[in-house]
């Protein structure tokens, strides 16, 4: 089967690395996500993923009970480091060719990020996992996702959350919450809708890029997805 995207960008939250106290790193979980990856390069798609930090340290959080915000935004971004470190260990183990690159210079266990440099990788058919966010304080993983799957030329966003989709309201304390099949950016800004902050959702309507809203923890969702399947809730223009 042809696959929809030849390049595409995968933003992971920490905690979906995480088990289901939504800390730390749990082996079988994060082996789970990298078989996942594996399903979708083998169709020969190149991959470049984005990963929080956020089951180590959430750097609003940390900022919320007095620690000063910048100080606590970098700790989250070596944070997602760690994970993306973790990450590359699962991929390698069952065969990927990987490389990290990192916002933070960290020369000792990943390259610092070069926009050509993370395209050749990409085009070498290795997994890009990009740790660090962005390097600035101030800006979540999912403006570094929009910004590196701009960068690099993804052609769509897969964000891979604990829910099927977009909702109108958190379908966990809310049963009845309506979930979009499809949004366009600008609604999503409008409704208020808390899949991506808005600096992400402008820079992804300024760019063009699509994003996918979709349940990680079922299996194969990734895979179809890529295949061409209606999964979760796009957000276009």
């Amino acid at each position: 089967m042809k696959a929809a995207y030849r390049r595409l960008l995968l933003k992971l939250s920490g905690e979906g690395l995480a088990g289901e106290d939504g800390h730390g790193i749990h082996p079988g979980v994060i082996s789970g996500v990298a078989r996942q990856v594996k399903a979708v390069h083998d169709l020969g798609i190149e991959i470049g993923i984005v990963v929080g930090g956020g089951n180590i340290i959430r750097g609003m959080a940390a900022a919320n009970q007095g620690m000063d915000r910048a100080q606590a935004d970098y700790m989250g971004m070596l944070g997602g480091v760690i994970n993306a470190m973790a990450l590359q260990d699962a991929l390698e183990k069952i065969g990927l060719s990987t490389r990290v690159l990192t916002a933070l210079e960290i020369k000792q266990v990943a390259e610092l990020y070069i926009r050509r440099r993370a395209i050749r990788h990409l085009e070498k058919k290795r997994v890009v996992i990009f740790g660090g966010g962005t390097g600035n304080p101030f800006f979540t993983t999912d403006t570094a996702a929009a910004l590196r799957a701009a960068e690099i030329g993804a052609e769509v966003i897969l964000k891979a959350t604990k829910v099927d989709g977009i909702y109108d309201a958190d379908p966990v304390k809310h049963p009845e919450a309506k979930r979009f099949d499809s949004l366009t950016y600008r609604e999503v800004l409008q409704k208020g809708l808390r899949v991506m902050d808005t600096t992400a959702i402008s820079l992804c309507m300024d760019n063009h890029l699509p994003i996918i809203v979709y349940d990680l923890k079922r299996k194969g969702n990734l895979r179809r997805i890529v295949e061409g399947e209606m999964i979760g809730t796009l957000v276009k223009e």
